[in-house]
């Protein structure tokens, strides 16, 4: 629904309120216009359970209010009398409509205007209690900060696979939820159950006449404290529907996943709106000029490292010299070649330090040659694109035009369809943008080139082309824990990671200070209950 749509909706449900509630608002002394004036009737309503007028506002929070909702429902019966558990009950599984049900037919109803709220039921007090921790923890991770885990090795050396990390949402602006009927806190399947936790119709043929997808928000996010950076490290919905439509990705294809229900990844930004971008030979060209890396990158490729079939230590090739990807044997060993070679996956500075081992006879790293087609975005075969020399290539940027022919269509097909929602016509050389024949676009929001630093193992905007600015989640800021599922016994740990801030400088753990600061509160808490007794 558009935002006109939804103002319609709440007028009705505003209506829909007042029938349900006008008798019980003049049995709590108030008139029964009270009830059906638009917002102020849940002010009023708030002053009749004797509940902070701040809960309105949550009232209107996606997600937050389909907990707040019931929550309400329950404090309204409460407030004349109805405290059991079959009470509460009842107006829950019945949508609030037992509610209506009391205000036409209970004529005995008397409002407690100072109703003793340490009075309720023990089950309906625990009901409350759950329910209000399930709100707060569903307004942190909503809007706030959310846990992530790492998916992949896109990142391996800078986010390592195990890595579990606290995403803030606050720094490039909260994204108010688009999908309004939906599990809290859960993305989008059920753990177990492995069904989808939100309702729509992903069915591309019903998209337009399904009900449910009518119930879906626009696009809204609050005001950010930082704008997105190059080489900054950004978790995204995948501009593809998953990951399984990603690798087998067609760009003419029309995805109906909702935005905020899309997989969830995590990649750098290695360009911004309105930058130019180029691979050459592995390496990332922004604006014609080498990219400079922050500390913390550390871009691999795969190489061959020839020992003319001499072994090197599985030790030395994990520890020495950080092979973490390549060739291996089904119990998870680095293997060689039919020709006596390894298939490492390593940085350059790695690669160098490798090549320096007497076994070693020489050191190749893999690239695709300039001219080869990589069936990479935009998937036009004559431009002889690939992984490894990509481009150039413009990154759109709101209010940016840019000249629509038959020969630029391909790089932004897409957006202008798909993510600008805009009807799209090509009739032999002219194209039609909503009935329009248009030789121009303008873009409306802001675009990025997301890509992992496993230059040749990472699925990324190469292969699925621009991320749209709303479909950006936030910013990973802190590594909690952190484990290595092959390690044995503590050496699953990754100690040097845990408690660690990611940026731009190498991890560092902060475990240590943190169960300091807990060990001095515990004993500064036992010093202070000590004093308090020695002074009785």
């Amino acid at each position: 629904m558009n935002l006109s749509e939804w103002l319609i909706f709440i007028l009705i449900m505003q209506i829909i309120h007042g029938l349900s509630t006008w008798k019980l608002y003049l049995k709590a002394g108030r008139k029964a216009i009270e009830s059906f004036i638009p917002i102020y009737n849940l002010i009023v309503l708030m002053k009749i359970i004797n509940r902070p007028q701040w809960w309105c506002f949550l009232l209107f929070l996606p997600i937050i209010n389909l907990i707040m909702i019931p929550v309400v429902w329950v404090e309204t019966i409460r407030s004349f009398g109805k405290n059991s558990m079959v009470d509460t009950i009842l107006v829950v599984l019945t949508l609030g409509l037992y509610i209506t049900f009391l205000n036409y037919t209970s004529e005995n109803l008397v409002y407690i205007e100072n109703r003793d709220l340490n009075s309720k039921s023990k089950g309906a007090d625990t009901v409350s209690s759950l329910l209000f921790a399930i709100i707060v923890a569903t307004l942190v991770h909503t809007y706030i900060i959310q846990p992530f885990t790492i998916p992949s090795s896109s990142l391996e050396k800078t986010l390592y696979i195990g890595d579990f990390l606290f995403v803030s949402k606050i720094n490039y602006g909260p994204r108010t939820p688009m999908t309004t009927i939906a599990l809290p806190m859960v993305h989008d399947t059920i753990p177990v159950l492995n069904k989808k936790s939100y309702l729509f119709n992903d069915d591309e043929t019903k998209k337009e006449t399904s009900l449910l997808n009518k119930f879906q928000l626009p696009y809204f996010r609050f005001p950010a404290i930082e704008k997105i950076e190059r080489n900054d490290i950004v978790v995204f919905n995948q501009p593809a529907d998953t990951l399984r439509d990603m690798n087998n990705f067609h760009p003419d294809r029309n995805y109906y996943k909702p935005i905020d229900k899309k997989t969830n990844l995590v990649k750098r930004c290695v360009g911004i709106a309105g930058d130019s971008l180029e691979i050459r030979n592995g390496d990332i060209y922004i604006n014609g000029k080498l990219s400079v890396m922050p500390e913390s990158a550390k871009p691999q490729y795969n190489f061959f490292v020839d020992t003319k079939g001499q072994t090197i230590g599985q030790e030395a090739l994990v520890n020495m010299y950080g092979a973490r990807e390549g060739m291996k044997y089904d119990n998870g060993f680095f293997a060689q070649t039919d020709k006596g070679q390894y298939f490492l996956t390593l940085t350059d500075k790695e690669a160098a330090l490798i090549a320096k081992n007497p076994m070693v006879k020489s050191v190749t790293k893999y690239l695709t040659p300039k001219g080869v087609d990589g069936d990479v975005f935009p998937h036009v075969s004559s431009l002889g694109w690939n992984i490894d020399n990509f481009g150039p290539i413009y990154i759109p940027k709101k209010g940016a035009t840019v000249k629509l022919d038959l020969k630029t269509l391909p790089f932004y097909k897409r957006i202008i369809q798909e993510y600008e929602k805009n009807t799209l016509v090509v009739n032999g050389d002219k194209i039609m943008i909503n009935g329009k024949v248009s030789n121009f676009y303008t873009f409306k929001q802001d675009y990025y080139w997301m890509m992992g630093d496993n230059r040749q193992n990472s699925l990324d905007a190469r292969f699925w082309g621009y991320v749209p600015f709303d479909h950006v989640i936030g910013k990973p800021v802190f590594i909690w824990f952190s484990w290595e599922k092959d390690g044995k016994g503590l050496n699953k740990l990754r100690w040097n990671r845990i408690f660690s801030v990611v940026g731009n400088s190498e991890p560092k753990s902060y475990l240590i200070h943190f169960l300091a600061i807990i060990g001095l509160y515990i004993i500064g808490k036992k010093i202070i209950k000590r004093r308090k007794q020695n002074k009785v």
